[in-house]
């Protein structure tokens, strides 16, 4: 396994498309609590400002990911994205707008490109080889926690030594270019295989317009086959509920140790950073298991880290916990990616990418709102454990869901995986050289 596959100038392009996206997306919360917190009740309100950009993304995910044209997503994806720079640019261009207008333009940029990441997901495996799936998402990992690893950074630095207004206006400059970059990538994707768009079930086919209406070549509606996938979303959700805890939670915690609250910020940093790596290395090979087996393993494996983080009593100790969680969260996170592939027909990856995406931030907002309300209660190592409690369930759910769906899938008593269920054949999706068809 190697990443030979993967390196092209299309892929090098869309990397450059993907980055001005996502850079936005990583900077906003942050940004919406620097935007407004000179103001009287200034961090009650950036709070109530960054929710109405996650309740933004929740709603929007789904709802315009489900309507993406997987031959002709170009135009769908730009909307989106330049629905979500006007968003962003009126929050940078009005800071003391009424708050209401505020949370209004919050949950525009939120809503609007919250379809762009499954978008852009589908269209980075369509070009590459399929063999080289798993290498792709990789990439894709190390970019986003790349991202995530320089965002404070650049908003922290803009905000306090230039203006509050100008990480808002940046990421507002970046979302529009990221929609001029998308006319220098192919238009949309195919879905491969029978029921592709140029199969006999896809939109040129003989049963073409039953998939217009938004239904399958058997008549299953969209809806119902992005359903099938829900041990998937629930352990997405509990993979980012993990993530809420260490970014929340965190700076309390260091309080609670006698630590200083400046450390959370280089400390973030590390468990991104470590991700990133672990992207890399996991992209390196193929690893043995199904892929259920293997998620499970890495969220147990990412729980005891962030409980860890709880228990541990100084900064190294509490770095060395949070690298190792970040490590484990990119396999995690590629996992359930390659999980999707299994589950979903081509031509409905995108969506359930993008049901993936507010099923994701569904578990940050809740886990989130726990520690919130535990806070002012226990302590805040009590929180985090009871968290990591609460993600261990959702864990234990969809592994349940995975197993039980399994069982349900024609031949379940030959070792089929979950996508069989799915697959047009009663095959998992991708063709023989896919990395997940050997495990």
């Amino acid at each position: 396994m190697s990443y030979r596959d993967v390196v092209s100038r299309r892929v090098l392009t869309w990397a450059l498309v993907a980055v001005a996206a996502r850079m936005p997306v990583a900077m906003a919360p942050l940004a919406l609590v620097f935007l407004v917190r000179e103001r009287p009740g200034g961090y009650s309100l950036g709070a109530a400002l960054a929710a109405a950009y996650v309740v933004g993304e929740i709603v929007g995910a789904p709802v315009l990911g489900m309507r993406l044209n997987p031959r002709r997503a170009r135009p769908h994806l730009a909307a989106g994205l330049l629905a979500g720079a006007v968003g962003f640019a009126g929050l940078g261009a009005f800071p003391a707008a009424p708050a209401a207008l505020l949370a209004g333009s919050a949950f525009l940029a939120g809503a609007g490109p919250a379809a762009a990441p499954g978008g852009l997901r589908a269209l980075l495996t369509s070009l590459v080889p399929g063999h080289a799936a798993a290498q792709a998402l990789s990439v894709e990992s190390m970019l986003t926690f790349g991202v995530w690893a320089v965002s404070p950074a650049t908003v922290t630095g803009l905000a306090l030594g230039v203006g509050p207004h100008l990480p808002l206006l940046l990421a507002a400059a970046l979302m529009a270019a990221s929609v001029a970059g998308l006319w220098f990538l192919p238009a949309g994707w195919a879905a491969d295989g029978p029921d592709g768009p140029d199969g006999p079930d896809g939109p040129d086919g003989p049963d073409g317009q039953e998939r217009r209406d938004g239904r399958d070549g058997r008549g299953a509606s969209r809806l119902r086959v992005l359903a099938r996938a829900w041990p998937v979303y629930v352990t997405g959700a509990a993979g980012l509920s993990l993530l809420a805890l260490a970014e929340l939670v965190l700076p309390a915690l260091l309080d609670q140790r006698g630590i200083a609250v400046g450390w959370a910020g280089p400390l973030l940093t590390v468990m991104s950073v470590s991700s990133a790596i672990g992207a890399f290395l996991h992209g390196l090979r193929s690893w043995p298991g199904r892929l259920r087996t293997r998620s499970v393993v890495l969220m147990a494996g990412m729980s005891a880290a962030v409980a860890a983080v709880a228990l541990v009593p100084g900064a190294p100790g509490i770095a060395a916990a949070l690298a190792v969680a970040g490590l484990l969260q990119s396999g995690a996170m590629l996992t359930r990616n390659l999980s999707l592939r299994e589950v979903l027909p081509p031509d409905a990856l995108a969506a359930g990418y993008s049901v993936m995406y507010a099923a994701v931030g569904a578990g940050y907002a809740a886990t989130g709102s726990l520690a919130g309300a535990l806070l002012p209660l226990a302590a805040p190592s009590t929180a985090i454990l009871a968290g990591v409690a609460l993600t261990l369930v959702l864990t234990s759910v969809g592994w349940w869901g995975e197993i039980r769906a399994g069982r349900s899938a024609p031949g379940a008593g030959t070792a089929v995986p979950l996508g069989a269920a799915a697959g047009a054949e009663g095959a998992p999706v991708g063709g023989g050289g896919d990395p997940e068809r050997r495990l």
